[in-house]
């Protein structure tokens, strides 16, 4: 019987030639040392000459308009500004009628004085079963408002939510500096190209035409990272991409329930995080309220988003939520004289925001 060379376990291995050391660490591995003892013994990787750390840390601050972002110091608060006649919440301006533009710039006034932090103006409904508008008819609701905002409240961020590129492309000469796509995580990539050619920042929403899952919260954490390769690839800087889990769209209330329970997850992709809950019909099942009447639900959610570490909450009621995150940001950042500082802060000033 033939019988295997093996080596002599009591003398010591021969250390790496200097071509073996050399060759293997230009492909990020480090070479095991037995002859150094500890941790050098047995080898290793590291990341190519050039190539990222791989592991998420905290956003670098992003600039949205004259404002700057800085991410994990408190979470912000973006104010709904429903140019439609059809809101799922009751709070399309259109439904009023009258002075749209003056009625916009009204709301958005009472929302920065309140708190928010950005505004995010939007033409077409996307609650299930919604109507379908043409770009023309989009543009010719949201531009004119984000017109009149713009030159109501010149430092404000102003966000055009849409999924038609010609539309935000309106929105951003007429004074937005943030394109919020519901439906980031499509195939499409015409938004992403207008957000890379713009130098712009983008949201990409998790969004589904059925809500059909394996396993909900996997399914939209894979969904987010195709979709910021795809904003990557088009020429998205890495630092101009927020993500939204779409708690809502595509989604089943116990999918929505599902995806705020194991939220934090969402922290693994890196980017910031934008949530919006509010008033959505998965809080009126829970509860069996009518959309008007979901304000302590909202709430709840915005809290525990922020304990689960989002950066972004997107809502109806300003002055309650920003009150409700500035308490939560008070015990979760433990700064409570930063939180504090935020809320008083001008928020028609130039510069950085607060």
């Amino acid at each position: 019987m033939t019988r295997m060379n093996r080596p002599d376990p009591a003398r010591p291995a021969d250390p790496p030639s200097e071509e073996e050391r050399e060759l293997p660490t230009e492909r990020g591995v480090v070479v095991g040392r037995p002859d150094s003892g500890g941790g050098a013994a047995t080898p290793s990787f590291e990341p190519p000459s050039g190539a990222p750390s791989g592991v998420p840390g905290v956003p670098e601050p992003l600039r949205i308009g004259r404002c700057l972002f800085t991410w994990g110091e408190r979470t912000y608060v973006m104010g709904v500004v429903n140019v439609t006649p059809d809101s799922f919440s009751g709070d399309g301006l259109l439904a009023v009628g009258g002075d749209i533009a003056a009625a916009a710039v009204a709301l958005a006034v009472r929302m920065v004085t309140e708190g928010a932090d950005i505004l995010d103006i939007g033409g077409e409904s996307s609650r299930p079963g919604h109507d379908a508008v043409t770009p023309a008819e989009e543009r010719r609701r949201v531009v004119p408002v984000v017109a009149a905002i713009h030159a109501a409240l010149p430092a404000v961020p102003l966000s055009i939510d849409t999924t038609k590129p010609g539309v935000a492309a309106a929105a951003l000469d007429a004074g937005a500096s943030l394109i919020n796509d519901v439906w980031g995580v499509a195939e499409d990539s015409a938004l992403v190209a207008l957000a890379a050619e713009r130098g712009v920042p983008i949201v990409l929403m998790h969004n589904r035409a059925e809500a059909r899952y394996s396993s909900v919260v996997a399914e939209v954490i894979a969904d987010l990272q195709r979709a910021i390769d795809r904003a990557l690839r088009a020429g998205v800087e890495w630092d101009s991409i927020v993500v939204d889990p779409g708690f809502g769209f595509g989604k089943t209330p116990a999918h929505n329930l599902a995806l705020l329970r194991d939220l934090a997850a969402l922290r693994i992709l890196g980017r910031p995080v934008l949530l919006g809950t509010s008033r959505k019909s998965t809080l009126g099942k829970v509860l069996d309220l009518p959309a008007d009447e979901r304000l302590e639900a909202t709430l709840a959610t915005t809290a525990l988003g922020i304990a689960a570490g989002i950066d972004i909450v997107r809502v109806h009621d300003v002055r309650e939520n920003v009150r409700a995150a500035r308490m939560a940001d008070a015990i979760v950042r433990d700064d409570p004289a930063a939180g504090a500082a935020a809320g008083r802060a001008d928020p028609t000033a130039e510069g950085p925001a607060p």
